[in-house]
């Protein structure tokens, strides 16, 4: 383990792919605006463009994407003053340390990715050198700004190790001390948000039916709506957490509410247990409406003056810089490069 003691700092990020989600609020912006606020980390947010890349997109969309994403971060409450917000691609350090955690990490431990496995599934040879070396870049994301913690939802865990281990093994072949050995933080009741017609399934923008999830640019009377409309089953709410085993429609409702309201599962049982779904989800969707409805309207009057957001991008990137850079400049002192000479 480190012996350094690095200052405080949380890295996270998010692809601009498209069609933020409830889940995405409530499993990452949410999150990433309590880590913000606390006081006790600086905090650094990313639209991570890059990985976007590692499949295929549409240039135009891809802009917009990353604009619309950046609006999200800000309408949910991350502010650009207390939180550096960047967009990947314009902080080149990123890509500068990817490519030497290429050269630390092995090709066996990406190819135990299972992220990687997924995704590529049985047309391997097909997927893009980008996709299988995708872990690589998220450690650099990470190390670049010497993070000691990542909110990380479970999907993402395992590339969280392997950022431990690149650190690790660069640490060991050089004989330093440099790199963190960063920690994830996974926790609150919703990190992982299920779809509202398949309790078993990740509410996910790519599932074909729109009612499965709520985006985050539904106006108040479609979040309700479908809220109504979520799929439950036709027993009453239990009155402890344990009563919403093998009912995974109820637990998601449940874990939505909880997180929304910032409320453990237990207390929202305490309060709604033995209440049918009738009953409890007009006040989830009260509840949802009230949260959801001013970032979503924030949302749009940003994108209607995609100006603002590109300013505040740039100067989230001369921020990030201040800190890439020279963490940057170490790496390639101790690997053994010639640093250019300055100006």
């Amino acid at each position: 383990m480190s012996q350094t003691r690095f200052a405080p700092r949380v890295f996270s990020g998010i692809q601009p792919s498209g069609g933020l989600t409830l889940g995405n609020y409530l499993g990452a912006l949410k999150r990433f605006v309590d880590m913000q606020d606390t006081g006790d980390f600086e905090t650094i947010y990313c639209m991570v463009d890059l990985h976007a890349i590692t499949v295929w997109q549409d240039p135009e969309k891809l802009r917009h994407n990353t604009r619309e994403l950046a609006a999200g971060f800000i309408a949910s409450g991350i502010d650009p003053e207390k939180s550096v917000l960047i967009n990947q691609s314009q902080v080149p350090e990123h890509a500068q340390l990817g490519w030497v955690f290429n050269c630390v990490a092995r090709m066996g431990w990406m190819g135990r990715m299972t992220q990687w496995k997924d995704k590529a599934g049985k047309n391997a040879e097909k997927a893009s050198l980008g996709l299988f070396a995708y872990p690589s870049l998220m450690a650099a994301d990470i190390l670049v700004y010497h993070a000691t913690h990542v909110p990380v939802g479970e999907d993402q865990k395992q590339h969280l190790e392997l950022t431990r281990d690149i650190a690790t093994k660069f640490n060991h072949d050089y004989g330093v001390d440099f790199f963190p050995i960063t920690e994830p933080v996974i926790e609150g009741a919703a990190t992982r948000v299920m779809s509202l017609r398949d309790g078993s399934k990740k509410m996910s923008k790519s599932d074909p039916s729109d009612a499965s999830r709520i985006n985050m640019t539904d106006d108040a009377d479609t979040i309700a709506k479908k809220i109504r409309k979520a799929k439950t089953d036709p027993e009453a709410l239990p009155s402890e957490a344990d009563g919403l085993k093998d009912r995974p429609e109820a637990r998601n409702l449940v874990n939505i509410y909880a997180a929304m309201a910032n409320m453990s599962v237990d207390q929202v049982l305490a309060e709604h247990g033995g209440a049918q779904f009738g009953t409890f989800k007009p006040a989830l969707a009260d509840l949802a409406v009230a949260h959801l409805a001013p970032i979503s309207t924030e949302m749009a009057r940003l994108m209607d003056d995609t100006a603002e957001i590109d300013r505040i991008l740039a100067r989230g990137a001369e921020r990030a810089r201040a800190i890439t850079a020279p963490i940057l400049k170490q790496t390639y002192e101790i690997i053994g490069m010639v640093a250019p000479v300055e100006a």
